[in-house]
């Protein structure tokens, strides 16, 4: 596959790929990955046969750039340039967006800004409409300061800890792995901001007027499968499905057949 650039509203590029042919999916990966480093390009080849997969870089990882400071409507707008870029723009034509993890939060604020999303698939959006604010700020501010610091493995470790990773996968992760993640490091605030309270308001949620469905795993996953069913139900179209899998994750078939069977009838239908 060919990496394609596109420039975002404040100078950064975008790095991206596709793969497959007919309407435009777009994958959007949560914390901690990229389209190298992640599980984006196995979907989107399991997914190839039934739409033209789109899975980009977010700022800050990978081949893409970054632009200080961060700001979630950054993150807004860098996705809404890969979303002009992937439908041509010009012909409006919509597309389906799969997110992961934080990956949610982006696409929830593309669509209520009026992005040309015509169907929202989300794997477990870390969304707790119900937490403590006080909590989360306190939780940022201890990642940003280590990343500042310098010590980021101290905050690899401390954003795995954040986002409940049971602690024996913590402890099995190996080298090389840990060492990619000390150089995206910063990106990691990032998402943890994508996902503090309050970042998606119930308000926001009902403004989301497009087709929606919110998936989670059966096994292991804490608390994110009852927030996906919480999300869910303040989507004015939105449904919860469980899927069989493990900690924040389901296999790619599993995934793939679940994120085909939703969009491509809606795709299949858009003008």
């Amino acid at each position: 596959m060919t990496t394609e650039f596109v420039e975002s509203t404040d100078g950064t590029r975008i790095a991206l790929e596709r793969v497959g042919a007919g309407p435009v999916l777009v994958l959007v990966d949560g914390a901690a990955m990229y389209r190298a480093f992640g599980t984006s390009r196995a979907l989107a080849q399991r997914l190839a046969s039934s739409f033209t997969v789109v899975a980009y870089d977010r700022r800050g990882r990978g081949e893409s750039t970054d632009t200080p400071p961060w700001a979630l409507e950054r993150e807004v707008d860098d996705l809404t340039a890969v979303l002009a870029h992937a439908t041509g723009d010009a012909a409006g034509r919509p597309a389906a967006v799969h997110t992961l993890s934080s990956g949610a939060v982006l696409a929830l604020h593309a669509v209520a800004a009026g992005a040309p999303i015509r169907a929202l698939s989300m794997f477990e959006p870390p969304l707790d409409l119900d937490g403590d604010p006080t909590a989360d700020a306190a939780q940022i501010d201890e990642l940003a300061q280590l990343v500042r610091s310098g010590r980021r493995r101290e905050a690899v470790q401390a954003f795995h800890r954040g986002i409940g990773m049971p602690p024996e996968m913590i402890a099995a992760q190996p080298e090389t792995v840990l060492e990619v993640l000390d150089g995206i490091a910063p990106t990691l605030v990032y998402d943890m901001s994508l996902s503090r309270t309050g970042a998606v308001s119930e308000d926001l949620l009902a403004a989301v007027r497009v087709p929606a469905q919110v998936l989670s795993s059966d096994t292991g996953s804490g608390p994110l499968g009852g927030w996906a069913a919480r999300v869910a139900a303040a989507l004015p179209h939105g449904e919860h499905r469980t899927l069989p899998g493990s900690w924040h994750g389901v296999p790619d078939d599993v995934l793939a057949e679940a994120i085909r069977g939703f969009a491509a009838p809606l795709l299949a239908s858009a003008p």
